[in-house]
């Protein structure tokens, strides 16, 4: 599935407008360029005429209850046309349960259908270096998946992506932290993107 009224809107030339909600990896954490650059970058090459704004309300340390939480003044104030939504990792790692996270990613879902007109897709967030904090993440991202199912709204699998064009070969990818990617890495979310959005 893909957020066909936007990616019209954009072949058509006119004015979107796009919100990202997220954590650290949506706020580019430590690089020049994050995920949003070259995103912007790369919708503009592909559609020229389009007006394309876009708005990066990624916070470090954010959990889905926090992007809930931010919501209404952040993001559905600006009106947008379509919202990304990225959390996981640090929900992973504040030990938050996966029914909480699930019904904090459905909530936002919710309100957004709700008092928008907007598209949602859905991100999971990168791969990690550490094989067994990585796995930890996989179930949260099934809770994704099930949300944009049961909510017919699109995902752009990042962790996925990521994997197979890094071939399980992480360097130059991700900072000496092991989680946050480098301006390279934040290419390949971007690029994991737009494969929803052409």
């Amino acid at each position: 599935m893909k957020p066909e009224k936007a990616i019209a809107k954009l072949a058509a030339g006119e004015s979107v407008r796009i919100a990202a909600l997220g954590d650290s990896l949506t706020y580019g954490w430590m690089v020049e360029k994050g995920y949003i650059d070259f995103l912007q970058a790369m919708l503009k090459a592909k559609y020229p005429a389009a007006a394309i704004q876009l708005i990066n309300r990624g916070i470090p340390g954010d959990t889905a209850e926090g992007g809930l939480r931010r919501l209404k003044a952040q993001v559905i104030d600006e009106s947008p046309d379509l919202v990304l939504v990225q959390f996981a990792l640090n929900d992973v790692f504040t030990g938050c349960p996966l029914a909480e996270y699930e019904k904090n990613i459905a909530l936002i879902i919710e309100r957004l259908q709700k008092d928008t007109a907007a598209e949602v897709l859905l991100l999971t967030s990168v791969a990690l270096a550490d094989p067994c904090e990585d796995s930890l993440a996989l179930p949260y991202y099934e809770r994704l998946e099930q949300a944009a199912q049961q909510r017919s709204v699109s995902i752009a699998r990042v962790h996925a992506y990521w994997k197979d064009k890094a071939g399980g070969n992480f360097d130059g990818l991700l900072q000496s932290d092991g989680v946050h990617p480098t301006a390279a890495g934040y290419r390949l979310m971007a690029e994991a993107i737009m494969q929803v959005l052409q």
